[in-house]
């Protein structure tokens, strides 16, 4: 019961964001050009290691990210409110997001906070998982949900995974924490987790097509 209460005021509020960007003919596409333009902020915020600045700056990256994945619902939310959903916004959304989740690993690489190769593969099964989605809803397969990580849980988790780091740094004053390491590493698994479970669903649906 408290849950569903949460939730609610969770819809209420967005769907009164929802409102004032239709009230003031924000359309979808600005706001994922917004929600990137906030990605490509929390990532240049990150090069410069603000995570370990100060604890007054150290909010910036992680309320960046938060807000464009706000900005992520809002576009589709909108789209859909007002009919203006589109092939082209579509396909401008989706690109746009790639772009987004490779600046913030590059952001978390020019900051210290993983290497070149530990970014590569956060953004390597990033990208696997959506480019599964995308190709399994062109052969009529709803991937809607499948996978523990979706691109809404994955910016969460990075959120929740640099307020950690940052009060760990102000606490202990120790930098590449033992933490970030293990975070970023099982963020990693369950990516890898979430590109099985996609592939295994799409392989099931589609067998289920050929063979009804």
């Amino acid at each position: 019961m408290v849950l569903n209460k949460y939730r609610q005021n969770a819809q209420n509020i967005i769907e009164k964001r929802i409102n004032f960007f239709i009230k003031h003919n924000i359309s979808p596409n600005i706001l994922s050009y917004m929600g990137f333009c906030l990605s490509l902020g929390c990532a240049i915020f990150l090069g410069f290691d603000f995570l370990h600045l100060s604890l007054w700056l150290a909010w910036i990256p992680p309320l960046l990210l938060f807000l464009s994945g706000s900005f992520d619902v809002f576009d589709g939310a909108v789209a859909r409110k007002t009919n203006s959903a589109s092939q082209f916004g579509a396909f401008l959304d989706s690109n746009l997001d790639r772009l987004a989740d490779a600046i913030i690993f590059l952001g978390f690489i020019y900051g210290g906070y993983i290497d070149y190769l530990t970014g590569f593969i956060c953004f390597f099964l990033s990208l696997m998982i959506s480019y599964i989605r995308s190709r399994a809803e062109n052969e009529g397969v709803e991937m809607q949900g499948v996978g523990f990580l979706e691109r809404a849980e994955r910016m969460l988790l990075l959120f929740v995974g640099m307020i950690i780091e940052a009060w760990i740094y102000f606490f202990t004053n120790a930098t590449n924490s033992l933490f970030f390491f293990i975070f970023i590493w099982t963020f990693i698994l369950l990516l890898t987790i979430t590109v099985f479970q996609r592939l295994l669903f799409a392989f099931k649906e589609l067998k289920k097509m050929e063979n009804p």
